[in-house]
């Protein structure tokens, strides 16, 4: 960099000088710009720090959580059993909510998820799906749609192949429009 004319006849002196003409092949480096060893002291010093902090640390936790075990009795700030409850009136979402099942099986709800009444009676019917709902004296009274239809279509007669097909058999009798509604003829609708 040259130096600057500040227009007044001063010359501005800060400016850093061009050095890159100048070399010095017997130097790699210059000793002035680094202490290796202050640096290499500064890293020990530093990673003892950390360990020693680390332990500290830790030996701290320990004797805070001893001093937890070894308190039995809550603080002088702590809330009693009658202070922690909410203001009355204090209503109880479902006591003594209990579900019975189809053997007589109670299942209780009290301190369950709003949904589990619906889960524990869905589980009920999939399994009288399943097996097929049977009554006291232990006969099928109801089974899934599936093995219903196949069981009609089991007990049904088959069909006779050689019957004989007369349009009778399926039309309508439907006024004609020739006789204005006086007479009817037979037609497929």
């Amino acid at each position: 960099m040259s130096n600057k004319n500040t227009g007044n006849g001063h010359r501005h002196s800060t400016a850093t000088p061009d050095v890159s003409n100048i070399r010095n092949v017997e130097v790699t480096y210059e000793h002035s710009d680094i202490h290796i060893g202050g640096v290499l002291a500064f890293m020990a010093a530093l990673t003892v720090a950390a360990i020693i902090i680390s332990i500290g640390t830790w030996m701290l936790f320990d004797y805070f959580q001893a001093q937890a075990e070894k308190e039995t009795k809550p603080g002088p700030m702590a809330l009693s059993k009658q202070e922690l409850l909410p203001p009355p009136p204090r209503l109880q979402a479902a006591p003594g909510f209990a579900v019975t099942l189809e053997k007589g099986d109670p299942v209780n709800l009290e301190l369950r998820e709003p949904q589990a009444e619906y889960r524990v009676v869905r589980s009920q019917w999939e399994q009288a799906l399943a097996t097929g709902l049977r009554d006291q004296t232990g006969n099928v009274v109801g089974m899934p749609i599936d093995a219903a239809m196949k069981s009609v279509v089991a007990g049904l007669p088959a069909r006779i192949k050689d019957a004989p097909v007369k349009l009778d058999d399926y039309a309508i009798s439907v006024p004609s429009a020739a006789s204005s509604g006086r007479t009817t003829e037979k037609r497929l609708q």
